[in-house]
């Protein structure tokens, strides 16, 4: 069997299918995490609410939770339906779902945003044995209630606690040495060696956070991770080593 994944999706459909018909083909077992911060945005407009970041995270009053966690949810169930569709049944859930993902607010100048201090890894792997691929939403619970969770930071977590390499799929094909220039793409970087690439500003601007992501899965106990563009093949030349850039201890 091929090797099971944890895979961080993006919150678009826009441009889902493509990747949809990646996933639905993989040969191994996978658990996905995705995001939804579009269509977050667009409904909280529509409903007269301001979106503010602070860090880079959105800032998430009490009175927008409810919201939020309206979107994730459908969002999760539509992507399940697109797997399902294509002979990859899946199931959506959320972090709340049998105590998941147990969180506590990360600052309180964030409203409900969370930080993940415990995955409850019992419902995932039931999921799988089942034959079915999960879809989890990054919302947590603590003991008032729900908390919206970076997609990002939520997928590192829940890769370690079930010792799985991350792939996080975004918008860009690796790691880059020059930027404008695909074909300088690292295959295989150290933690050191990324750390290092950050604070010469080799990696900058919206790679920082990704590659932030893929070194937090390892610090979270991931064996590896790995930033690449989402697209056809990208699994199997990711694996191969072909595609994106992994990142190892």
């Amino acid at each position: 069997m091929a090797q099971a994944l944890l895979v961080k999706i993006g919150g678009s459909l826009r441009e889902a299918g493509e990747l949809l018909d990646e996933l639905a083909g993989y040969p191994g077992p996978l658990i996905l995490v995705h995001g939804g911060g579009p269509r977050i945005g667009d409904w909280l407009a529509r409903m007269g609410f301001e979106t503010r970041f602070h860090r880079g995270l959105r800032v998430t009053p009490p009175e927008q939770m409810e919201l939020v966690e309206m979107v994730l949810t459908t969002l999760g169930k539509e992507l399940a339906a697109g797997l399902s569709r294509r002979g990859r049944p899946a199931v959506a859930l959320s972090g709340r779902d049998a105590l998941m993902l147990q969180a506590r607010v990360m600052d309180k100048a964030l409203g409900r945003v969370g930080e993940v201090e415990r995955v409850n890894v019992a419902p995932l792997q039931g999921v799988l044995q089942a034959g079915l691929t999960p879809l989890v939403a990054p919302i947590g619970l603590d003991e008032v209630g729900p908390l919206n969770i970076n997609a990002d930071t939520a997928a590192g977590a829940v890769a370690g606690a079930l010792g799985l390499p991350a792939v996080f799929l975004t918008d860009v094909v690796g790691v880059l040495r020059d930027p404008k220039d695909p074909s300088s793409r690292f295959p295989v970087l150290s933690r050191g060696e990324a750390q290092a690439l950050i604070d010469q500003g080799i990696i900058a601007g919206g790679m920082i956070p990704k590659v932030e992501a893929a070194l937090n899965a390892l610090a979270q106990g991931a064996p590896w991770a790995a930033v690449a563009q989402g697209g056809p093949g990208v699994l199997e030349g990711l694996l191969g080593g072909a595609l994106g850039t992994r990142l190892v201890g």
